[in-house]
């Protein structure tokens, strides 16, 4: 992975570019089908605040994202050290592990009172989880008593994350 958080050029501008919710990407409005091109943009993309960029040690390429900037497309278990441990894997190809430094956490969308889940996967970028995936870890569940109220949520490597 490139050093990306070690670069700071000056902000060339905006490029037509954005990130759909699906973890597509797009350039002016046509999907980017090749594989390897997405995978090189993925890992030069940078998080600064609530906006999102293409860097390099010499620009800087502001593009939008829909909702996240990766999108979550199979998870593992497995176990680790004694603890049930969740890998995630990317569109992009990133595998993450659910732990302390990379938490799972479930926001209700305020327009369809579902459940959006998402898992950081590196450098202050979150994955989406997709439906199938959350319905897998759904499976997972388990009940959490804290401060007297019932938590519902899945555990990885002794984090536990509440999904409601």
């Amino acid at each position: 992975m490139p050093p990306v958080a070690q670069w700071n050029p000056p902000f060339s501008g905006e490029i037509d570019i954005l990130i759909g919710a699906n973890g597509v990407w797009y350039h002016e409005g046509s999907a980017i089908t090749r594989a390897p091109l997405v995978k090189l943009f993925s890992g030069i993309l940078k998080r600064e605040q609530d906006d999102y960029f293409l860097v390099t040690p010499a620009e800087k390429w502001r593009i939008q994202v829909e909702d996240a900037p990766f999108y979550v497309i199979d998870m593992e278990v497995a176990y680790r050290e004694g603890h049930q441990a969740l890998f995630f894997s990317t569109l992009t190809g990133d595998r993450v592990l659910a732990d302390v430094d990379h938490p799972i956490r479930v926001q209700m969308d305020s327009e369809t009172g579902e459940p959006r889940p998402y898992v950081l996967v590196r450098d202050g970028m979150e994955g989406l989880i997709g439906r199938a995936v959350y319905y897998r870890m759904a499976e997972l569940v388990e009940e959490k008593q804290e401060n007297g109220k019932t938590l519902i949520g899945v555990s990885s490597m002794s984090s536990f994350f509440p999904v409601t």
